[in-house]
């Protein structure tokens, strides 16, 4: 689709997203969604026709991962990078934070030339989704107190909850591959629980997926062996998102029985909700002796579940024995990243150009969501970037 086209269909949503950090995808309304897709879709387009979207001359984009990534921050810094910002690490073992600094002070500091906040907070369940609205409420107050010259916008690069920008990365995927959003009314994804040799996974990459697939007619089914749930509030808001959108949502306690006509797979491992409980209360008590003996105990059980693993025989079960397989990468395959794990190595490789082709797409969702934090009027910008017309690479 011409550049020209995606702006004239950008411009017929209405969307709240101007000023706004996108914290959790739920939170949006679907307008807001339609512009974070569409945005990011323009964006790719400008990009391969080497027209540059640098919007900022100069500013920083603060990146605190307080975890591990590699696919989530280098999206990010790419992102920031479009648009023209610099990028920051907020590196917590090198800052005054380890001396004390709070919150609130911290959030203060880093935001003086700063416009945008990354922070990935996943490992302690009810606490990162909280971090990040303490670290949102630090920078209304420094804003409205003339403090701050700008409020930057934050931006969730994973949590407890949801990993939106992974979600939505999935998202646009999913519409390219199937050739549009509505091709997905109808579609059966499985989200399943597969084995891992590691015990302490997030719960927000299967929460974000149901989530937000809830939301567009597809009929979701959730598999996990028995304990393996997922937080209940949002298991139950992506059933009632499923029913009101024309799909529905199942679980399954069954690997093969849920990929039995399966258009799209995702198996991806995760830690049980009651474990990942008990693991954020030791992780913040200090309790090693407690944590060693939950991960030994944890690591027991999931050993009973190495049949949780997606191969040939299950994708023969889906739809036309070829459904399409999403992972959010790294996955623990059989025999290549691990004795055993997630997916055999033979079907991973099958699909693996077409995860790469998945995890591609964040850069540009990540950068739409600053986009339309910072301009009310995104299609209105976007034309001028185009019509402008400065390439990115002189040539």
């Amino acid at each position: 689709m011409k550049t020209h086209h995606l702006i004239e269909a950008l411009s017929r949503f209405q969307s709240s997203l101007y000023q706004k950090d996108f914290l959790l995808t739920w939170e949006k309304s679907h307008d807001d969604l339609m512009v974070i897709l569409e945005v990011a879709a323009i964006l790719k387009a400008m990009r391969e026709k080497n027209i540059s979207p640098k919007v900022f001359d100069s500013g920083l984009a603060v990146s605190n991962f307080r975890d591990n990534s590699t696919r989530t921050r280098f999206s990010f810094a790419s992102a920031a990078n479009m648009l023209g910002l610099a990028v920051q690490d907020l590196d917590e073992e090198k800052s005054q934070i380890s001396h004390g600094e709070t919150v609130r002070e911290t959030a203060s500091m880093i935001s003086f030339l700063s416009d945008f906040i990354g922070i990935r907070d996943d490992m302690y369940l009810g606490e990162g989704n909280k971090y990040m609205c303490e670290v949102a409420a630090a920078l209304d107050e420094g804003f409205a107190e003339g403090v701050l010259p700008v409020r930057p916008g934050v931006i969730n690069l994973q949590c407890d909850m949801d990993h939106p920008t992974q979600s939505m990365a999935d998202l646009m995927h999913l519409k390219q591959q199937f050739g549009s959003l509505e091709a997905l009314r109808g579609k059966k994804i499985v989200m399943s629980w597969a084995y891992s040799p590691s015990y302490g996974k997030p719960l927000s990459v299967p929460q974000g997926i149901i989530a937000l697939m809830s939301r567009f007619g597809m009929h979701i089914e959730l598999a996990y062996p028995e304990g393996y749930g997922l937080i209940p509030d949002i298991t139950e808001l992506s059933e009632k998102q499923a029913q009101k959108s024309g799909g529905s949502f199942t679980i399954s306690h069954s690997m093969a029985d849920a990929m039995k006509d399966a258009d799209i797979v995702y198996p991806k491992s995760w830690a049980p909700y009651h474990i990942m409980e008990q693991r954020t209360q030791m992780l913040m008590n200090g309790d090693k002796a407690g944590l060693k003996e939950l991960e030994q105990q944890c690591l027991s059980n999931n050993a009973r579940f190495k049949d949780w693993e997606y191969n040939a025989a299950k994708m023969k079960l889906t739809k036309n024995q070829d459904a399409l397989y999403m992972h959010c990468l790294p996955a623990d395959i059989s025999g290549v990243s691990c004795k055993e794990g997630e997916v055999n190595a033979d079907v991973f490789e099958r699909y693996r150009i077409r995860t790469y082709m998945e995890a591609g797409y964040k850069p540009y969702i990540i950068a739409a969501m600053m986009f339309a934090q910072r301009f009310e009027n995104p299609a209105g910008m976007l034309n001028q970037l185009i019509e402008r017309n400065r390439n990115r690479v002189i040539c």
